[in-house]
């Protein structure tokens, strides 16, 4: 191991100054010796070489014996290079600077430091907190490189891209950036350290009203969403991964994949489908039946016991009819007859929706599910398509240019089929649109996309289809059928966290999968298509 002084830059010096006081000192003996000018001429060796005739000796001169034999043209050209050496060594003596073993090195000029940008601030700010806020209800995280995710009751998470982090010493603030990942829409964050109290609840705590303090108060700005304001405290329990070191960017591509964000949802119980054959399935607690052998529009009651289908009647008429089985008793009873199409329960199972064609047109009519025979007119708007109830009084239809509340007890309301579906898609009238069964504010979508993404599969039609989640309010518009599948007929799970799609596999086969709302865990659930969950 070097020594302190080995590694030094003034022992380096001495070195090399012993190294010429030994050639200065063989050259002023040559000069001022008064011995025999060439019986005692020397010069020293050569660097490296040991050229005393005497192994014993001192190399530091080396003496000539015998000159006297040598020709008066060697001794001159012996003296020639001697005048030739000597200058060049007294030159590199005064050229080195004059350094002196164990003396302080002396101080150095201070150096112009170059120009360049200033010292980057400090890019400490608060992690691992929870920020929430009431009226309406939501949660925002922020882990270790800023804001991760935004809840909202009866909404799926939106996931959140960090961006810059601005530090306001005055205020003993911060101002995180952020991007909606579904919409690309701005998110900014600014928290500030001061004590809170306007929040009524935390998300995360025991239910109840809120009578803490917390340490930061909070404002979440998004361009779609719109301004909250709230609360936050530290909540390193919601980050249970933490490692104290931030992902790698080269790493990206060795990520294990984050755990799936929903993990309390119930499986359906009661489901009903079309299985390859065409044949009409219901299936109860796993055990499946056969009920009819061909039929289409499936949709099973709310405590998953009774099943309405529609029969075609005709190979060449469009007469059709609606079936209703019932499980118990395992019978069928034929409801309505004629121009009639798209039967749907009323969330309490005690009526039944359906179109009718009259007059060359679609009207929505009703019945009691009991009394099919006092079926009448539910509204006199023209649609082309009935998408299910809102509530026991208010059915959602739609035609090819609008959407359609359309109320017993109350105003019609109207939203443009172009705001809903924007740029993206295009409206058919067989698509198929599901309101929230907990929010009727968020639309599930099936429809045709206007122009086919890159890489999408398309039908015989050269079509690609898919579908998309829909919030009415903010006008968020996200698409949730995965880039490279082809996906219709797209419905909510009763507990509307999941959602269940038809999707063509081959020109001659189809499947149904499951995917969560927030787009993850794609899965294959079953041989066959148009589902419908009844619990």
């Amino acid at each position: 191991m070097r020594s302190e002084l080995e590694t030094s830059p003034t022992s380096k010096h001495a070195g090399s100054i012993s190294l010429f006081v030994r050639y200065v000192n063989n050259y002023f003996r040559f000069l001022f010796d008064t011995v025999h000018p060439l019986r005692d001429l020397a010069f020293p060796p050569l660097l490296g070489d040991n050229l005393s005739p005497h192994p014993h000796t001192s190399d530091c001169l080396v003496l000539l014996s015998g000159l006297s034999s040598y020709s008066r043209r060697t001794a001159v050209r012996i003296a020639k290079k001697v005048n030739l050496i000597l200058p060049a060594a007294l030159l590199s003596v005064f050229a080195v600077p004059s350094v002196t073993h164990g003396q302080a090195k002396p101080a150095q000029p201070a150096k112009k430091q170059p120009t360049g940008p200033s010292a980057p601030q400090s890019t400490h700010y608060p992690i691992l907190l929870l920020a929430f806020g009431n009226n309406p209800d939501w949660s925002l995280r922020i882990g270790l490189k800023g804001p991760e995710r935004l809840d909202r009751p009866n909404y799926p998470p939106i996931p959140l891209e960090p961006a810059t982090v601005v530090h306001e010493a005055a205020a003993d603030s911060w101002t995180y950036q952020a991007k909606d990942s579904a919409t690309g829409a701005a998110v900014s964050v600014h928290l500030t350290r001061e004590v809170c109290t306007d929040v009524v609840s935390d998300p995360t705590a025991a239910p109840g009203p809120s009578t803490g303090k917390y340490t930061f108060r909070v404002s979440v700005d998004h361009a779609q969403l719109g301004s909250m304001k709230g609360c936050a405290r530290i909540a390193a329990e919601l980050f249970p991964k933490i490692n104290n070191q931030l992902d790698s960017e080269e790493d990206t591509d060795k990520k294990k994949h984050p755990p799936p964000t929903i993990t309390k949802f119930k499986p359906p119980s009661a489901i009903a489908y079309l299985n390859p054959a065409g044949s009409v399935v219901l299936s109860r607690g796993g055990v499946k039946k056969i009920v009819a052998p061909a039929g289409s529009e499936p949709c099973l009651s709310h405590d998953g016991k009774r099943l309405l289908y529609t029969r075609s009647d005709s190979k060449t008429a469009p007469d059709r009819t609606i079936v209703l089985y019932d499980a118990d008793s395992g019978k069928s009873l034929d409801l309505v007859h004629g121009l009639v199409r798209q039967a749907f329960w009323s969330p309490d199972d005690s009526r039944i929706a359906f179109l009718k064609g009259q007059n060359q047109a679609w009207q929505v009519w009703s019945f009691p599910a009991a009394m099919p025979e006092a079926a009448a007119v539910f509204s006199p708007q023209t649609v082309s398509s009935l998408h299910g109830w809102l509530d026991t009084h208010t059915v959602f239809a739609s035609d090819m240019q609008s959407a359609y509340w359309l109320g017993e007890d109350k105003p019609q309301q109207t939203v443009s089929l172009l705001e809903i579906y924007g740029s993206t898609f295009q409206a058919l009238s067989s698509d198929t649109i599901r309101v929230h069964p907990l929010n009727g504010d968020l639309l599930l979508v099936s429809a045709d996309y206007a122009t086919a993404p890159a890489g999408s599969p398309k039908d015989a039609m050269g079509l690609a289809a898919g579908f998309f989640l829909f919030e009415l309010h903010s006008k968020r518009r996200t698409v949730l059928c995965p880039a490279d599948q082809w996906g219709r007929s797209a419905e909510w799970s009763r507990d509307g966290l999941q959602v269940f799609y038809t999707r063509v596999l081959s020109a001659t086969t189809a499947a149904t999968f499951r995917i969560f709302w927030d787009g993850t865990s794609v899965l294959r659930y079953l041989s066959g298509t148009s589902l419908t969950v009844g619990q």
